[in-house]
Order: C-alpha cells, then structure tokens, then sequence
C-alpha cells in the first residue's frame, strides 16, 4: 500500500523520496522523517506515515522522535566545548573534574575514557527503581561509589546509560548547568533547533508514540545468568512494557542523557551538517574546526566485548566501521539509536542526515537506514 510522502528533495534527490516512500510502503515503516544538508544546504526534508497508529495521527513536518542513543552524539558535543574552553582535558581523570569518582580505585579512569566506553562501569550494579534512574545526580552517585568491572571484556563495552550520567556529571561539575540545559543554550538554540535532551511538557504533544518491533524487547533471565558482565549490562528500556516507560510524561521529561534526545529529523541534520563544515552552518559557530577534529579522532577501535561485533569511537563519537551503520562514507561520525535511527556528518561531503523512525526494530542490518543512505550517497556523487 502507498503511503503519502511529504517534504521536498532538491534536484538529483528524487531517488531518496523513492527509497523514503518504499520504506512506509514495503519495509514496514509506521512513521518516519529524513532529512539531510549539502555544504549548509537542505536537500531532503521528508515525512511520512503515523506518528500514532492507536489514533490515527498523521507524521506531521513538526513531529518530534525519541531517537535514544542518537543523545550520545548530542552529549559528545557538548564535553567537546568544554574542552575548547579549557575547562576540561581529555586526557586528565574525571576525578580531577569529580572529586568522588575516585572512589573503588577509579582515580585513573579519565574522561577519555569515559567519552570512548572504555571506563569499565557498563552498568550500575545496586539496584534501582524507575523513579531513581530518571534522576541523574542520584545515579551519577551511585557509579561515584561503584568499583569498575575487572571482566577483561569491560575494557571496550557499550556503556548504552552509564555513558550519559557520567558525561552529564562532568558538565555539571564543570559548568553548573545540566547537560539538556547546556546543549539547548550552546547548540540548539544559536543554530534554530528542534531538538532536546528532555523534552519540554508543552512540546509532549509534538511528540510522537514510539513503538516495539518484534524481538526489541527481550524478556530477562530469572535471576543471575552466571555472567556478571552480563547481568551488569541489563537494559531497564528493553524489556517488556518498556513502551508504557518510553512514552511517558516523565520519561520524556527527564530520561537518561544517553537516550534522552527528541527532535526532528530536520534539525537532527541540521546539526550534524554543522559539524560537517567544521562547526559553523548559516554564519553560526558552535565549535572550532579543530574541536571537530578532535572529537572525531579514533580513540579505540575493536570488537564489542558482549555484542561481538565491530565498534570504533572518538570522543563520544560512533566512527565508520565495516558494518556501515552510517552509509558507505569512511569518513562518517555521529551516533546510531536503538532500533534504527541514524544521525551524523560525512566530512569529506559537508553533507549532515538523520533518519528518525518512530517503529524501533531488532534487524540486524536494519535495511530502513541503509537504503536511505545508500540512495543519498549516490546523489550526492551525480
């Protein structure tokens, strides 16, 4: 069945309107967005579908999506200007910036480290209610306390919420205000963006009802698995019912930093098509070409302890793998979210996207991103 596409592509973009509508029509796609720019320029800007299929609602050009670890990238930004500031140095101890990290022999765990999912606190081993983990001060304390894993595994694991307590501590400590509050004062609002970490009450509207594929949301293992990497690693927002969790008032007000991003996909690429001409789109600086640089920089590249599969990150940064989660670009930077969307910067084609699905699959490749980036790359080489 065709489903209507919204938006517009610039000439030589047409393929990618066709990839878009394919995916609504035969890919299962409910609701989506993307969006990319050329050299400061938009040249896809595209919706389609429901953003609620309970209701009925259309995808709307202002929807906004929860794109869970899409935040990462947002988060990485945000230590990197604190880094060009000289407030903070990527090589020093996050101690150094929070005193009681140092506890449980962490006092050599540096920021680094922590920007590159190389501090060894994958998880948060005392247990915790919902309530708690919505509050970030309270579980920033409790990795404060924690003694890092010694599993040799833990050296390079995906710290998918650990990430964004421990990077959103060192802002505060550093600067004062919270990390949502620092990346809509120093990003979102210079460059126009609908974008948050935590989304406003009145915005809760806009937002559309994000869905559960089959196989997203495994059950857990009654009691422990025997594995205490394993254990350690257990997601709260991937388990039955997490639906209910996701598209509530609090979760969207207060979610972990790590997954807390809502926006459009419009100004999700907006974004990254700043950091692909350096730092600066319209006249608008929000870093130094350098600071780009260097938060693209490989800090660590290898396979994933728990997943197996191949992981290569900057300072936050996801970075191009053989598994070309963000096209075929080798050049690419910027963070994937839970069940398929995508955001980042080719470089060496000033070219930013986001593809921003509100129906979250468990594929493995996801063949929804990568046809839209696959139709994007051939346009933009004609």
């Amino acid at each position: 069945m065709d489903v209507p596409v919204h938006g517009f592509t610039a000439p030589g973009f047409a393929p990618v309107a066709e990839a878009f509508a394919r995916n609504l029509s035969e890919l299962g796609d409910v609701g989506a967005a993307f969006a990319a720019y050329r050299d400061g320029e938009p040249v896809v800007d595209l919706w389609g579908g429901l953003a609620d299929p309970d209701t009925e609602a259309p995808w709307r050009e202002d929807t906004v999506q929860l794109v869970f670890s899409g935040a990462k990238g947002l988060v990485a930004a945000c230590v990197l200007l604190l880094v060009e500031r000289g407030l903070v140095d990527l090589g020093a101890p996050l101690a150094r910036y929070w005193p009681e990290f140092a506890a449980a022999g962490k006092e050599r765990i540096t920021v680094a480290d922590v920007m590159s999912h190389q501090s060894r606190l994958p998880g948060v081993r005392k247990p915790f209610s919902v309530e708690q983990m919505l509050d970030a001060p309270f579980m920033a304390a409790l990795l404060a306390e924690q003694e890092p894993s010694a599993d040799p595994r833990a050296g390079f694991v995906y710290h998918a919420l650990t990430y964004g307590w421990l990077a959103g501590e060192l802002v505060r400590r550093t600067d004062g205000r919270d990390v949502g509050a620092f990346f809509g004062e120093e990003f979102a609002e210079p460059l126009g963006l609908d974008v948050w970490l935590g989304l406003p009450d009145a915005l809760h509207p806009r937002a559309a009802t994000t869905l559960a594929g089959p196989g997203l949301l495994a059950a857990p293992a009654e009691g422990p698995s025997g594995d205490a990497l394993r254990d350690l690693m257990r997601n709260p927002l991937l388990v039955p019912g997490a639906t209910t969790l996701w598209n509530s008032a609090a979760f969207r007000r207060a979610a972990p930093a790590a997954v807390s991003a809502f926006g459009t996909a419009r100004s999700l690429a907006r974004f990254y098509a700043c950091l692909a001409r350096g730092g600066e789109i319209d006249g608008v600086r929000v870093l130094r070409p350098a600071t780009v640089e260097r938060g693209r920089a490989e800090l660590r590249r290898g396979t994933e302890g728990l997943w197996g599969s191949p992981m290569a990150y900057g300072a936050g940064f996801e970075l191009h793998t053989e598994l070309g989660l963000f096209g075929p670009a080798p050049d690419a930077f910027g963070h994937a979210g839970a069940g398929g969307s995508r955001h980042a910067a080719w470089p060496s084609q000033r070219i930013g996207f986001s593809y921003t699905p509100n129906h979250l699959r468990a594929d493995s490749p996801d063949p929804r991103p990568l046809t839209l980036l696959a139709a994007l790359a051939t346009c933009a080489a004609s």
